[in-house]
């Protein structure tokens, strides 16, 4: 799965418009607002194999560093005057102020020179202890509003988080499954970028109504490319 997730990062993005503004969706699953300088990214997770191995459960031990050098490499690419977390950046609250010394100037140096802002989620309301950058629940940047979980009623230009979207593309006899931005051009749910992360289909019940079913697309991240794909033509 993290060697897929490095093949994806090397991928084309694809421009799309929300709410009238301009921003490219990467293949490494964030966002991009050129106009704006900004670079969004959602659900990072990090510390997520600690936060596990504190409840007694083990996962592989290598998702922080895996998640920032594909955190890097964005950053890298796009050059961001201002980062944006969109919450449960930390797999617990615990997370920011355990984390080894190598991660944590590993990540000093990726937010070093730019504005930083975290916004609050659920896995880590409070700021992260001894990171620096400014915490919110949410921003507005232009015509988009930032904040972790979707609104349960209509918001234009709203870009969130929290649902981990994916998507299934059935056909000729085979199924791939994805993850995805999904938009309808108003707003857009962002994929998880945290490499040990799952996903929900973006047809399961949670997504209904954030999307206008006509104009409804999954941005399906491939390992060459993104492929959107309207809703109706997606598979549970």
């Amino acid at each position: 799965m993290v060697d897929r997730r490095f093949r994806q990062a090397d991928g084309e993005g694809v421009e799309t418009v929300l709410n009238g503004g301009r921003l490219v969706c990467d293949p490494s699953g964030v966002v991009f607002a050129p106009e704006h300088g900004l670079l969004i990214v959602s659900d990072l997770h990090l510390e997520k194999g600690a936060a596990f191995a504190r409840r007694g459960m083990m996962l592989p031990p290598y998702d922080t560093q895996a998640t920032l050098a594909l955190l890097e490499a964005a950053v890298a690419r796009h050059r961001p005057a201002h980062v944006v977390a969109l919450g449960d950046s930390f797999h617990d609250r615990h997370g920011a102020a355990l984390m080894p010394t190598a991660s944590r100037e590993r990540l000093g140096a990726v937010m070093a020179g730019r504005r930083w802002t975290w916004i609050s989620g659920n896995h880590d309301p409070e700021p992260p202890a001894g990171l620096g950058g400014e915490t919110a629940e949410e921003i507005v940047v232009g015509p988009w509003t930032l904040r972790h979980e979707p609104s349960p009623f209509a918001r234009a230009g709203e870009i969130a988080g929290h649902l981990h979207p994916v998507a299934r593309v059935s056909g000729r006899g085979r199924s791939v499954r994805g993850a995805c931005f999904a938009s309808d051009g108003s707003r857009m749910v962002m994929p998880s970028f945290g490499v040990t992360t799952g996903g929900l289909n973006v047809l399961d019940r949670a997504f209904q109504g954030l999307f206008a079913p006509d104009r409804a697309k999954a941005y399906v991240i491939g390992v060459a490319r993104i492929y959107p794909i309207p809703f109706h033509a997606l598979s549970v």
